[in-house]
């Protein structure tokens, strides 16, 4: 092998190496992405069961309910459609009726939302970006809520 040809197979192979370590990154990038619905647009999108996503809006009044155990059920509205949501675990402080939140989860066969993650907002001024953003194009006054750009 002549020195040009042992320069091009390093070259090479640290291209094909390079390569391989951005496809690697891109391909855990994809698997870790959670799109973001409202649940007016969970209706539309006709999400499969078992898809990974984010569902934002408001906890609807008088749909939390606590059963056995840490399990609780409540609904998930954005004034123009209601999504069914059942979590277990500990909810964040925060949570309450009429309140935003934001779940991670995927819906499952029955069209229930079961959520593995619960966020609430943290005070009175705030709310995630993408459900008041949502909120407002749907017509819905959020009371003087800021967002946090």
């Amino acid at each position: 092998m002549t020195r040009k040809q042992k320069r091009l197979t390093l070259i090479a192979g640290g291209v094909g190496f390079l390569t391989m370590a951005v496809l690697l990154v891109l391909f855990a990038f994809s698997q870790a992405v959670a799109y973001f619905y409202v649940p007016g647009d969970l209706e539309k999108a006709h999400v499969a069961p078992g898809t990974r996503i984010r569902l934002g809006g408001l906890v609807a009044a008088g749909s939390v309910e606590r059963s056995a155990g840490t399990t609780v059920t409540f609904t998930v509205t954005d004034t123009l459609a209601k999504v069914p949501v059942t979590y277990t675990g500990m909810l964040p402080d925060l949570f309450r009726e009429g309140q935003g939140v934001v779940a991670e989860g995927a819906m499952n066969e029955a069209g229930v939302f079961v959520a593995d993650t619960v966020l609430a907002k943290h005070d009175e001024t705030y709310m995630p970006k993408d459900v008041a953003d949502r909120l407002k194009a749907q017509g819905v006054s959020l009371g003087g809520q800021e967002t946090i750009r």
